[in-house]
């Protein structure tokens, strides 16, 4: 199985990683594109795939083509590739907002796609990626995109109408509990802990709080009551969360998220 990327930003990168460090395609059958030489090489210095900076080249190549690129240039790559695809392959997007639909328009022709939305936790194999295969991909196949994309994390697919709000909790969210984290940092810099360890507290308490509600089950609220004693500190600062409408902040900021996707 030959693997493209076009594109070979820092998502393509942790994605190809993933895959080479779980043993599932060597890296001798991995095939990149970037814009510019200095780039090109720099990929193949990292991570010992073979580059180019001919798309085109990249997408011949490839039994699966994974499509790197910015959303606002998704449009002039698919037409400089659209007639080097054909209808065996496989084309993986990973931009957010583009629909099946609208990819299958570009293109011009009958392709299998599959469209994903990973996350940056992909970086230390810590990923979150939702994924929808179109019509023209077999449960076979489905199934081999889906164990490239466990290779740096979670993999979950679900029908196209939720992946716009999937690419909001999973694919920008990330930014949210960075601020989190940091604010969190705030408090305890602010209370007398130097910077460093208050950073190291706050980020292991929100990994170990995210554990918990997976390997538990249980639901965030149970769990966020079991830590608050009655007339407790806790409780108190749970109370002042909510007085700055903490949980409809996030809310809003999740749905604002998707509809700022859906227009691009």
């Amino acid at each position: 199985m030959r693997l493209g990327f076009i594109g070979c930003g820092n998502m393509a990168g942790a994605i190809i990683a993933g895959i080479i460090k779980k043993g599932l395609v060597s890296p001798d059958e991995i095939y990149g594109s970037n814009s510019t030489l200095e780039h090109a090489n720099a990929t193949h210095e990292r991570l010992g795939i073979q580059t180019s900076t001919d798309n085109t080249l990249v997408a011949g190549e490839s039994d699966i083509v994974f499509l790197c690129v910015k959303p606002q240039q998704y449009e002039a790559v698919i037409d400089q590739i659209k007639d080097h695809l054909h209808e065996h392959q496989i084309l993986v997007s990973i931009a957010p907002g583009k629909t099946l639909a609208w990819l299958g328009e570009k293109i011009g022709h009958p392709q299998k796609i599959v469209r994903v939305m990973p996350n940056t936790p992909a970086l230390v194999g810590e990923g979150t990626t939702a994924f929808c295969p179109g019509d023209l991909v077999s449960p076979e196949e489905a199934k081999i995109v889906k164990e490239l994309l466990e290779s740096f994390g979670l993999a979950i697919e679900l029908a196209e109408p939720l992946m716009d709000a999937a690419s909001a909790v999973g694919g920008s969210a990330p930014a949210f509990v960075y601020m989190f984290i940091e604010a969190l940092a705030d408090g305890g810099v602010a209370e007398g802990l130097p910077r460093a360890q208050a950073q190291m507290i706050a980020a292991q308490t929100v990994l170990g709080s995210a554990k918990m509600v997976l390997k538990t089950g249980e639901h965030p609220g149970k769990l966020k009551d079991q830590v608050c004693s009655p007339g407790g500190s806790t409780i108190a600062g749970v109370e002042t969360l909510e007085e700055g409408a903490f949980r409809g902040t996030t809310t809003r900021a999740v749905r604002a998220t998707v509809a700022k996707a859906r227009s691009l």
